[in-house]
């Protein structure tokens, strides 16, 4: 989690003492909790405010990876079509294609070693963003309204 916070608080425009201040703490007490010290922690409330200040997804990708996840944000789209999801489901077919290509040339030895495992990984993550929003697109469409 320390990376993600650091990663947060030195995106957002003036860094340390900016992010300190638009908490409303000292520089010490925000660098007390990002650290553990003097018995201070980041609460889940304020990391989601470093967060939404610093305009990232790190805290919540840091949460998911974790817990053995992916964090996948979803499009930020107003009106959607069948075309969208047309176009998403030709994207996870062709993310599909990819990983079956790179599964059959990382296995061919018997053995996957560090370089394939990262590509294969980072296909999967494809597949994963991919899958999401073609749901979240789908929903859009053929959800009646309800309370979000």
């Amino acid at each position: 989690m320390r990376r993600a916070y650091q990663q947060m608080i030195t995106s957002y425009p003036g860094g340390w003492v900016a992010m300190a201040a638009a908490m409303g703490w000292s520089l010490a007490g925000l660098e007390n909790r990002v650290y553990e010290r003097k018995n201070q922690q980041m609460t889940v409330h304020d990391a989601f405010q470093i967060q939404e200040f610093s305009c990232s997804t790190a805290f919540a990708e840091a949460v998911a990876a974790r817990t053995g996840g992916t964090f996948v944000k979803l499009p930020e789209i107003q009106a959607v079509s069948n075309e969208d999801l047309l176009k998403k489901f030709q994207q996870l077919h062709a993310h599909l294609g990819v990983l079956s290509d790179e599964h059959l040339k990382s296995t061919e030895d018997g053995q996957i070693d560090r370089k394939e495992r990262a590509r294969l990984e980072g296909i999967e993550k494809d597949i994963h963003r991919t899958l999401a929003e073609l749901m979240a697109l789908t929903y859009m469409i053929y959800c009646p309204e309800v309370e979000k």
